[in-house]
């Protein structure tokens, strides 16, 4: 463009200028209109899918509808190729899926069916269905300043992990990976020892409980692994890292800290470490007795449930810790996901219910839960009928 157009072009006249307005046309952001994709149903055989609940290494959660009892459930989703990039990772997984299958403990995920995907390469492993568990509990930790439970409540929970660890040992597995992370809970209080894919089940015939490998993580590692030991009692090691747990739950801290693994390692290694004087005596103790150096002299279940702490009422002296609400949604009810796609499912259309969709392919490993007090719900009579909003508050009760 030469000078001289240029020098044109800086001063338009006002006839140039009405002409140009008949291709460029200026709007308020007031009238931008923005409309997110619906969600459309995706059905994998009986079960409808929902929101994402939550991403780990090995792969998402979403949830779930089973669309013959209507139980809300959630689904653990893995995909093979993402697999074969992580150590032991399609290992891990099948080991799980065997092992699950063969508990049925109130307070551990149950495993009631698989599904596979050859075409897409994915894995669909569903646990059956108890209370729904609604939220981990590190996922509550760090919903408050604090970051621990009320003595009373910290109680409840670690009674009720004793009770899973306890059954556990008794089929021969030892979890290996004890830590308020593989802790699920319930809206009713319920928790649910979960993740034992590094978890390993011990010979029937074995004469003790005898291990060689662990891939726990590194805070919450007996001095035993620390130190590098070639052989260790397995159910101690579970011991220890429940006392980690205990530890962190009540103070909101661990006791042993380092810049790095080889540092944490290292502190570990020397088993020297604090108790907050605000334990009090009762915990404090049992804390010694559980974070014991000599795993020979290290509590035992038995010397855990007749410990005092555990034996005492502990009467609720602040607020519990309450479940967060969902970080993507906001919902402090922690609603069933589903519903809107069984609108779509059903031809039902509400403008304010739409939402982007996210389509992604994966693998699913599904684990079981349900509503709180709804083990295998029957829907009533009045449910019965075509209309979809009276078939999808019908399902579930909250």
């Amino acid at each position: 463009m030469s000078a001289g157009e240029l020098h044109h072009l800086d001063y338009l006249n006002e006839n140039e200028l009405m002409e140009m307005d008949t291709f460029i046309h200026r709007i308020d952001s007031t009238e931008v209109i923005y409309q997110p994709r619906r969600k459309r149903a995706k059905l994998i055989g009986k079960y409808l899918m929902g929101d994402l609940l939550g991403e780990g290494s090995y792969g998402k959660v979403k949830e779930m509808l089973d669309s013959e009892t209507l139980c809300r459930r959630a689904v653990k989703i893995l995909k093979k190729k993402k697999l074969r990039r992580i150590p032991n990772g399609e290992a891990n997984v099948k080991k799980e899926i065997q092992l699950l299958r063969r508990l049925q403990h109130k307070n551990v995920i149950q495993l009631v069916d698989v599904l596979y995907n050859e075409e897409k390469q994915k894995i669909y492993p569903q646990p059956s269905f108890l209370n729904y568990c609604v939220c981990g509990m590190q996922e509550m930790l760090d919903s408050v300043p604090e970051k621990r439970f009320p003595v009373f409540q910290a109680h409840g929970y670690f009674c009720q992990l004793i009770d899973g660890l306890e059954y556990l040992h008794s089929q021969g597995i030892v979890h290996k990976d004890i830590k308020p992370g593989n802790l699920l809970l319930t809206t009713d209080g319920a928790l649910k020892i979960s993740d034992l894919g590094v978890a390993e089940a011990l010979h029937p015939f074995a004469e003790d409980d005898t291990c060689r490998t662990s891939q726990g993580s590194p805070a919450f590692q007996p001095p035993e692994i620390a130190n590098g030991l070639d052989t260790f009692s397995g159910f101690k090691v579970d011991i220890w890292s429940a006392g980690v747990t205990l530890y962190n739950i009540t103070t909101s801290l661990y006791p042993f800290e380092g810049d790095n693994i080889y540092k944490l390692f290292e502190n570990i290694g020397k088993g020297d470490y604090t108790i907050p004087e605000d334990c009090g005596p009762l915990l404090s103790d049992l804390l010694r007795g559980m974070l014991e150096y000599d795993p020979a002299q290290r509590f035992s279940i038995q010397n855990i449930r007749q410990h005092n702490w555990v034996r005492k009422k502990h009467p609720p002296a602040e607020p519990p810790v309450p479940i967060p609400a969902n970080a993507e949604s906001r919902d402090p009810w922690r609603s069933m996901t589903v519903v809107p796609y069984l609108e779509d499912l059903h031809g039902y259309r509400e403008e304010d219910d739409d939402e982007f969709y996210d389509g992604e392919d994966e693998i699913i490993y599904t684990q079981d839960f349900t509503v709180p007090g709804n083990t295998r719900p029957t829907p009533a009579p009045e449910m019965t009928g075509h209309d979809p909003r009276r078939a999808l508050f019908g399902c579930v009760c909250f």
